[in-house]
């Protein structure tokens, strides 16, 4: 069987991690031809050394001389910033692109990958966030496909199986309710990093932990579904589910639900994308039934996370609108860890830009850019206007 040759780019962070381990479990299955990061050259050196792909890639460009200096007489060409990472989502010999950036920083290696006519393992939901106007007629124009690495639509893709998209009656996103699910909510504002990074029950990197705390992850994937399943924002539901087992569920015409169920660990689903359309035995740990106490549900309570309401107002206006939510969401939580504005603040920040920036409804690339770029110039000015902390 010929290896799939895989390009890497996030190779440092949580998912691109997780995707190594993957391809370390299963010798022969895949070729590692390239490998990208932002500027980890230490992890980035020692994932070479194992996986030797004939490419790397260091986005900050300062960090890159020193990686190619640690290189320097290996076989292996090493590329430096954003546009030569844009390129290797686009080169002729890979098979399978997976795109684990974190931020709206990969909605351009992701369309890369799409007009290439690629499959796009894709964790960074932020390009279709972002970039969701984009990403439908490309799909259609070319033989590119996008597979999803994220746990809840992974498992809606999977539940998908059982029935068409003009079939489904609603998709039922889950959610644990992350750190504060139960926490006084007047307390709220004293929320430290330190707490919001403490997630009950997945291991994640920390800009998408802190979403989960404030739900903007989730008010994020609701846009995500309406871009990759071609469902009106009206069909999304999301329920609080602290076990996190049920990953999310598929309700059809018919009233039957079917649910993708498993342990949390988000090796489950990049195995499932990076196998598509195998599945393959697995060592992740199985769901023991007798010991599972009881699996619950809860409706989300919009007062403790109001970026959970303002996301599907979000999703529902469309055009640029999410690409500004967003944008002002990576602004306030890099702020957030910082210590320069208050837990509460994020989502005071995003509010903000929300409001301050028209939307363009059938936006082009240069219209998203720009949203972002505004969206990102009014969240500082906010944050430089904080009193806190």
């Amino acid at each position: 069987m010929t290896p799939r040759r895989i390009v890497l780019l996030g190779s440092t962070g949580s998912i691109g991690r997780s995707t190594l381990d993957v391809v370390r479990r299963h010798p022969g299955r895949f070729e590692v031809i390239a490998l990208a990061a932002n500027s980890n050259v230490e992890l980035l050196v020692e994932q070479y050394q194992q996986f030797r792909p004939e490419y790397v890639c260091l986005v900050d460009s300062n960090r890159s001389r020193l990686l190619a200096e640690r290189l320097k007489d290996k076989p292996v060409k090493v590329l430096s910033g954003d546009a030569e990472m844009v390129q290797l989502a686009a080169l002729d010999d890979a098979d399978l692109v997976v795109n684990a950036v974190v931020g709206a920083a990969g909605l351009r290696a992701s369309l890369a990958a799409v007009k290439s006519g690629k499959h796009l393992a894709l964790a960074n939901k932020e390009s279709l966030v972002t970039g969701g106007p984009l990403f439908g007629p490309l799909l259609k124009k070319n033989e590119g496909r996008i597979l999803p690495i994220d746990s809840e639509h992974s498992a809606i893709w999977q539940a998908l199986a059982c029935g068409k998209v003009d079939e489904v009656r609603s998709i039922i996103l889950t959610a644990s309710g992350g750190p504060f699910r139960d926490y006084p909510l007047d307390r709220f504002a004293e929320i430290t990093p330190r707490q919001a990074l403490a997630h009950p029950t997945w291991k994640m990197g920390p800009k998408i932990t802190i979403d989960s705390a404030t739900m903007v992850n989730k008010g994020l994937e609701i846009i995500e579904v309406t871009t990759l399943f071609s469902l009106p924002t009206e069909k999304v539901k999301v329920v609080i589910h602290p076990q996190s087992i049920i990953h999310s569920m598929v309700e059809f015409i018919d009233s039957s639900i079917i649910a993708q169920l498993s342990n949390p660990d988000m090796r489950l689903p990049i195995t499932y994308a990076l196998f598509w359309p195998e599945r393959v035995e697995s060592d992740y740990g199985r769901l023991d039934f007798d010991t599972l106490a009881s699996l619950t549900f809860e409706k989300p309570d919009f007062n403790r996370f109001p970026a959970l309401k303002l996301a599907y107002s979000v999703a529902k206006t469309g055009g640029t609108a999410p690409a500004v939510f967003n944008a002002a969401n990576e602004v306030a939580v890099d702020a957030f860890l910082k210590g320069s504005v208050r837990f509460t603040g994020i989502t005071d920040i995003i509010e903000d830009a929300v409001a301050k920036i028209a939307v363009v409804s059938n936006p082009k690339l240069d219209d998203i850019l720009q949203a972002d770029s505004e969206a990102r110039k009014i969240a500082g000015e906010r944050i430089g206007q904080s009193t806190c902390c």
